[in-house]
């Protein structure tokens, strides 16, 4: 009968690594904020903002491929975590901005620095999907 593995973060801690560095008690929620963080839709939508406030419409016209409901469900997870801010405006018709708070601006060079990595070696990376996909089907 094989066992299964026990007490795999002790492991990893042992190991040489970044996940060497978090808590027990971090590495669940460090993994929950990369999931946000990470997600193409925060980038797009952190990205976007860092010019200043923006209407929903807005975002919703300015980021291509965007559902509605995904627009909205990540601008949500973005004010949870408090990256990002809302301001509605009592008028007619009624108007809300969202803009990057304190926090959101600290990530907002690192999220632009991704973004501008992913351009600058956009032809590399498709050349090598390229590649991987011909020898893998090449094996099929």
């Amino acid at each position: 009968m094989r066992q299964g593995r026990t007490d795999v973060r002790a492991d990893v801690r042992r190991t040489p690594g970044p996940c060497a560095r978090w808590a027990d008690r971090d590495a669940d929620f460090i993994r929950e904020i990369l999931d946000l963080v990470g997600d193409k839709w925060s980038v797009l939508i952190i990205g976007t903002l860092a010019d200043g406030p923006v209407r929903y419409s807005d975002l919703a016209r300015d980021i291509p491929g965007i559902s509605q409901r995904m627009l909205t469900l990540t601008l949500k997870q973005l004010r949870r975590s408090g990256l990002v801010g809302r301001t509605a405006y009592a008028e007619v018709p009624p108007r809300v901005e969202y803009a990057l708070t304190a926090l959101g601006t600290s990530l907002l060079s690192t999220v632009l620095e991704l973004a501008a990595w992913s351009a600058d070696r956009h032809a590399e990376i498709r050349d090598h999907q390229r590649a991987y996909d011909t020898a893998a089907a090449d094996t099929d």
